[in-house]
């Protein structure tokens, strides 16, 4: 896989001073090769998705602190360990709202501890239970068995939840499986949930977007993910709406909310998602941040803060009241 180099546009003024810091301090770092090649052998594969884990821990480790109000239990399913985060906030409501939060990491990463520290963060800011599936990845198990994952625990949060108190999301890899799993849920004649939260989804595979070309390098995803696209695929066509759900048929979707970056090089996957979602009849909202990259500036930021009290609104609206 060749080498991505750096590009480094200096940060917009018009951003806060963490912001403008977080954007400076991304441009020191440089570029990247390290992903293995389509084809590699599966020990190699399996390396360096755990070096992407141990970083992805060491990155989120301050982020829920000791003793913060949360509680943390597992349950497994047909072999699918899922992570379960209470808030203390919900701990007397008999039936609270469910969020399933399908992790990111590029469809190949993002496991066990990782997964843990990806997804207990944002459990802690949501007023709902969030279940965490640690579903299976390639190169061991490639499309469809995360899918198939998903497919279990979303059947079984219908046996436990009425859909109008189970709502769906994922970033990245999990902004992928997220839809994809409603897409096959739909098709097999599921009810879909209250709501679907989309940050700065991996949509589409084929990587046709614009801002694969006008955010290479800039973004702090630097290149391409298409040698884990093609892992993942394990030779569907990477357009296949449940491999891309870019390309599939979105009516009768629950209302959508999408965020991405003016940097980040899923931006064309979020802005098409919009209007395909727009275009089916889907109530769907779009959030740009200035100059945000994949993962915005980092959690800390107001500008962060800002879009996180965009996303706890659009998740208050949807919820029913007890």
């Amino acid at each position: 896989m060749a080498e991505t180099p750096r590009i480094s546009p200096p940060a917009p003024k018009s951003l806060s001073e963490e912001a403008q810091g977080h954007v400076n301090l991304l441009s020191q770092f440089p570029g990247s090769s390290s992903m293995p090649a389509h084809g590699a052998d599966p020990q190699e594969w399996l390396d360096w998705a755990a070096g992407v884990d141990e970083l992805i821990v060491a990155a989120f480790a301050a982020s829920v602190p000791p003793g913060a109000p949360i509680r943390h239990t597992e349950f497994e399913l047909d072999g699918v360990r899922t992570n379960v985060f209470t808030p203390d906030s919900v701990a007397e409501n008999p039936s609270p709202p469910l969020f399933i939060d399908v992790h990111g990491g590029g469809l190949v990463s993002g496991a066990g501890a990782a997964c843990v520290a990806l997804t207990k963060a944002a459990a802690l800011e949501r007023d709902m239970i969030t279940w965490a599936p640690d579903y299976r990845m390639p190169p061991l198990h490639p499309f469809p068995a995360a899918l198939d994952d998903l497919m279990a625990v979303y059947r079984k949060a219908l046996s436990e939840r009425d859909p109008l108190d189970l709502f769906v999301g994922g970033g990245s890899a999990g902004g992928n499986l997220a839809p994809a799993m409603l897409l096959r849920a739909k098709d097999e004649g599921l009810p879909m949930p209250a709501a679907l939260v989309l940050l700065t989804p991996e949509v589409d595979l084929t990587e046709s977007g614009d801002s694969f070309q006008t955010n290479l390098g800039i973004d702090q995803v630097l290149g391409s993910l298409m040698e884990a696209n093609l892992l993942y695929a394990n030779g569907r066509d990477l357009d296949h709406p449940y491999v891309s759900p870019l390309y599939g048929d979105l009516r009768g979707f629950p209302p959508t909310y999408l965020q991405t970056g003016t940097r980040d090089l899923f931006l064309s996957n979020t802005v098409l998602m919009h209007r395909r979602l727009r275009n089916a009849g889907v109530q769907a909202e779009l959030h740009i941040g200035e100059a945000m990259s994949h993962g915005n500036f980092g959690g800390n930021t107001p500008e962060d803060r800002e879009l996180a009290e965009e996303l706890a609104r659009f998740l208050r609206r949807h919820t029913r009241q007890p």
